[in-house]
C-alpha cells in the first residue's frame, strides 16, 4: 500500500496547450505549485495542501512531488514562463506527438476560443494518443477544457419552471451555440476515445463557465471601461436579463487538479460557481466598484461593432447550470464559490495588481503665476491623471447641486435630500471665506471620487497653508487609532505621494504677469493690484513656522524643487498593458515596421520607374526638338542656293531640256553639255 501511494504521488509531467494565453497560463501556473495527490484529502494549504507557496518550492522534497509543466506557446517571441520546464513553439504535429507521449497528463484548453484551429488540434491530439495507447507503459489522462457555449441552446428541463438548473446528468440533451458546434463535436470525440481502454488512456471533458479573475480576459472590456471612465455609462449589450454561468480561473485550475488526482469514473463535469448572476448585475457591479456605477443598455448587435470585445457570444448566453459532481466528488478549495458579484472587491484588487494599475497622486505648489497650472496640465496628459483645482471643483459642485435641486423638485425626491442640496448651494454662493469647512468637504469628496482613486490626480496650488493641509487630509479614523502618535493624522487614500515646488523671484513673476494677454490676466485674477496682494500673502504664509511644506515634511513626504519631474514620479502607472500585451504590441510594432519597409521599398521602386519614364520622355522630347532645330538650320542655309538655282540655272536648264526632247539626240547628256556653252547655237541647229 505504501509503495502504491508513493507511486501515485510521484511527480507527473503535464502538458498544457498555449500556456502563454490567459486561461491556460493560470491553470498551468497553479498546477506547477500543486503537490501530486494533495486534493485527495482535505488539507491545509500551508501543509501539503492544494498549493505550495513560492518560497516553499525551493525545498527539493516538494519540488519532486509537484506537477511538472510543459506546454506549447502561441507566440514564439514570448519568454518561457518560469513555471514551465519546457515550451514548444511552431512545431508541426509530427514533432508535437513525441512531446505528448512523454507526458502523464495532456490538457487541451479550447474554452476561450471560438475558432476551429485549436479545436482541430485537440481532436488530433486525442486521436493520435488513442492510436499509440498500446505502447503506453502507464495510464495517460487527457482533459479537454471546453466552453459552456456547448450548452447554450439547451432547453429548460421544465418549460414551466426555467429556473431549474441543468446538471451533468443532462449532458445528452445539451445543444451547442451555432458557433460552437465544433467544440461539441470535440467533446464527443474525447469521451468516445476515452472509453476504449481506460487502463491506458482515460479522458475527461470539463465544461467551464465564463472565466474571470487574475487580471480579466473575457470581461476585461467592462473592467477597463469602468476604470477609465471615458464614458459616463458602461454598455450592457441587450436586455441584460440573461444569466451567465461563471467561474474564477483559479477555481477552474483547482477543478483540473482534482480531475488529475481523483481519476473519477464520470467523464463529464460542469465547472461553474454557485452564482446565478445576470449580465446586467455583473456589469453594474463592476461599474459601481471601479467607476460611476452607471450602465446603459444598448442593442446587442452593437457588441459586434466593438473591437475591444473578444468572444461576444458569451455575453448573450442564458444558462442555469449547477456543478453537482464537483461538490460531491472533489475537494475544491474555492476562492470565489458564490461568484464575481460577492467577490468583486478582491477581484478588483487582483485586477489592479496584475494589470499594474496604481494611482499617482501629485501636488504642485508655488507662488501665483509661476506656472503651476501649465505643469499640472502636462503631468495630467503624460500620466493620464485628473487635474484638481479648487476653483474648478467648486464650479463642478455648484453645477451638480443645481441639477440635483432642479431634478429633485421635478421628480418629487425626498424633501430633506433636496433641501440639503439647496443649503450647500446657498453656502457656496456666499463668501468662500465663511465656508471653509464646506470647501474641505467638497475637495475631499473630489479626491475620494472613483476617477481620482483609480487613476490619480494633480492638486494644483492647494492647499496653501499648514492648517488647510491638515484639514483637507485629516482622517478621523486614524486619529482614533493613533492617539499617541506625534505624526499628524492623514488619509492615506488622498494624501499626495509627490510634492513639487515651483519657485521664481518676485521680479520675474511681476514681469511675467505684465506680459500676459489682458484676457488671460483677467481670467486668472492677475490684475496688477490683485496680483501683488496675492503674491504678498503667499510670501508671508511661507515664512511662518508652520507652512504647508512643513506639513508634508512631518509626514516624510519631502518636496522636490522643480526639475526633472518625470524622473522623480517615474513611469505612468495608470493603465498599461500586461507584459504579454507589451510583447504583443512589440511584435505588432515590428510587423508594422516591416510592412512600412516593404511599402517604402515598393514606393521607391515606383518612384524610380516613374522617374526613369519621365527622363526617357524628356530625352525623347529634347531629341525631337534638336532634330527640328537642325531641319530649320538646314533650311535656312539652303535658301540662298535655291534662290540662285531658281534665278540662273533652272530657266536655262528647263529650256535646254525642252529642246533636247524635241531633237531627241543619241547622247542627251552631250547635247545638254554643248547646249550649256552655246544654247543659241543648239537652238538654231
Amino acid at each position: 500500500m505504501v509503495d502504491k501511494k508513493k507511486k501515485s504521488n510521484r511527480a507527473k509531467r503535464v502538458f498544457v496547450n498555449n500556456i502563454d494565453t490567459y486561461s491556460s497560463k493560470y491553470i498551468a501556473k497553479f498546477l506547477s505549485t500543486c503537490i501530486v495527490g494533495s486534493s485527495l484529502e482535505e488539507a491545509d494549504t500551508d501543509e501539503d495542501g492544494l498549493g505550495v507557496d513560492e518560497p516553499k518550492l525551493q525545498d527539493p522534497k516538494l519540488q519532486n512531488r509537484t506537477f511538472k509543466i510543459v506546454g506549447s506557446v502561441s507566440n514564439n517571441e514570448v519568454a518561457k514562463p518560469n513555471f514551465a520546464l519546457e515550451c514548444y513553439s511552431s512545431q508541426n504535429r509530427e514533432q508535437l506527438l513525441p512531446r505528448l507521449l512523454e507526458c502523464d497528463v495532456i490538457v487541451y484548453n479550447i474554452s476561450e476560443n471560438a475558432t476551429s484551429g485549436l479545436v482541430d488540434e485537440a481532436m488530433w491530439a486525442i486521436s493520435a494518443l488513442h492510436s499509440e495507447m498500446e505502447r503506453f507503459t502507464s495510464q495517460k489522462i487527457f482533459i479537454l477544457i471546453s466552453s459552456v457555449m456547448t450548452w447554450a441552446m439547451s432547453k429548460p428541463i421544465d418549460p414551466n419552471d426555467p429556473e431549474i438548473p441543468l446538471t451533468e446528468e443532462d449532458y445528452r440533451r445539451k445543444k451547442p451555440h451555432p458557433n460552437f458546434k465544433e467544440h461539441a463535436k470535440a467533446e464527443k470525440t474525447v469521451i468516445k476515445l476515452g472509453k476504449t481502454l481506460k487502463s491506458k488512456l482515460s479522458s475527461y471533458v470539463v465544461t467551464a463557465g465564463v472565466q474571470y479573475g487574475m487580471g480579466e480576459n473575457l470581461l476585461h472590456y467592462f473592467f477597463k471601461a469602468s476604470w477609465l471612465g471615458e464614458s459616463a455609462m458602461v454598455p450592457v449589450f441587450g436586455t441584460g436579463t440573461n444569466v451567465i454561468p461563471t467561474i474564477h480561473v483559479s477555481d477552474l485550475a483547482c477543478v483540473i487538479q482534482n480531475v488529475i488526482d481523483h481519476k473519477p469514473k464520470t467523464q463529464c463535469f460542469i465547472a461553474v460557481d454557485d452564482s446565478k448572476n445576470t449580465f446586467e448585475d455583473i456589469v453594474k457591479t463592476i461599474s459601481f466598484v471601479l467607476g460611476q456605477g452607471k450602465i446603459e443598455k444598448v442593442p446587442k448587435e452593437q457588441a459586434y461593432l466593438t473591437k475591444a470585445l473578444t468572444v461576444r457570444e458569451y455575453l448573450n448566453v442564458n444558462l442555469r447550470l449547477e456543478a453537482v459532481l464537483l461538490k460531491d466528488s472533489f475537494n475544491i478549495r474555492w476562492v470565489s464559490e458564490t461568484g464575481i458579484i460577492d467577490s468583486i472587491n478582491w477581484v478588483v484588487e487582483e485586477y489592479k495588481q496584475l494589470r499594474q494599475l496604481q494611482p499617482i497622486k501629485i501636488c504642485v505648489l508655488g507662488p501665483p503665476a509661476v506656472g503651476k497650472s501649465t505643469v499640472a496640465e502636462k503631468l495630467c496628459k503624460h500620466y493620464k491623471l485628473h487635474h484638481v483645482r479648487l476653483r474648478d471643483v467648486i464650479d463642478e459642485k455648484i453645477s451638480q447641486l443645481v441639477e440635483t435641486v432642479k431634478w429633485g423638485q421635478q421628480e418629487g425626491s425626498r424633501e430633506e435630500y433636496v433641501r440639503n442640496a439647496q443649503d450647500q448651494l446657498d453656502s457656496l454662493n456666499d463668501s468662500m471665506q465663511r465656508n471653509e469647512e464646506l470647501l474641505y468637504l467638497i475637495m475631499r469628496e473630489k479626491l475620494n471620487s472613483k476617477p481620482c482613486k483609480n487613476q490619480g490626480f494633480v492638486l494644483d496650488g492647494f492647499p496653501k497653508t499648514y492648517d488647510q493641509a491638515k484639514e483637507l487630509f485629516y482622517d478621523e479614523d486614524m486619529e482614533l487609532n493613533h492617539t499617541t502618535s506625534r505624526m499628524p493624522s492623514y488619509n492615506k487614500n488622498i494624501i499626495p505621494e509627490f510634492i513639487f515646488l515651483l519657485e521664481a523671484s518676485d521680479d520675474f513673476l511681476k514681469e511675467r504677469v505684465q506680459n500676459l494677454p489682458p484676457s488671460l490676466a483677467d481670467d486668472k485674477r492677475y490684475s496688477q493690484d490683485k496680483y501683488l496682494s496675492r503674491l504678498k500673502r503667499y510670501r508671508k504664509a511661507n515664512v511662518e513656522e508652520e507652512t504647508v511644506l512643513h506639513y508634508f515634511d512631518e509626514l516624510e513626504i519631502h518636496p522636490d524643487v522643480i526639475g526633472n519631474i518625470l524622473r522623480v514620479a517615474g513611469h505612468p502607472r495608470n493603465y498599461g498593458p500586461t507584459p504579454a500585451e507589451r510583447e504583443e504590441m512589440k511584435k505588432k510594432a515590428e510587423e508594422e515596421r516591416s510592412r512600412q519597409v516593404v511599402l517604402e521599398t515598393a514606393e521607391r521602386k515606383r518612384w524610380e520607374a516613374e522617374t526613369t519614364a519621365k527622363m526617357a520622355a524628356q530625352l525623347a522630347k529634347r531629341l525631337g526638338e534638336v532634330e527640328r532645330q537642325q531641319r530649320v538650320l538646314l533650311e535656312a542655309r539652303s535658301r540662298p542656293l535655291r534662290n540662285y538655282l531658281m534665278m540662273y540655272v533652272i530657266p536655262l536648264l528647263s529650256e535646254a531640256m525642252g529642246e533636247c526632247c524635241k531633237v531627241k539626240p543619241d547622247d542627251p547628256v552631250d547635247f545638254l553639255i554643248h547646249a550649256k556653252h552655246s544654247p543659241e547655237t543648239l537652238l538654231l541647229t
